[in-house]
């Protein structure tokens, strides 16, 4: 019975170790998502600043 209980906890472990790494990898994926709207956000700051020196010349 023991061997049994091994086995069945050898096999789970791949799956949780999957789906940690999946969940890691969507993370990541939302954090580079975050990262370029905040990066969007600022050069839209630098262009707003940009149009009104152009429009004084």
């Amino acid at each position: 019975m023991d061997n049994n209980n091994q086995m069945l906890e050898s096999r789970n472990q791949p799956t949780t170790n999957r789906a940690t790494s999946t969940k890691k990898r969507k993370w990541r994926e939302i954090e580079l998502l975050r990262d370029k709207f905040q990066l969007e956000k600022e050069l839209r700051i630098y262009e707003d600043s940009l149009e009104y020196m152009l429009d004084e010349f």
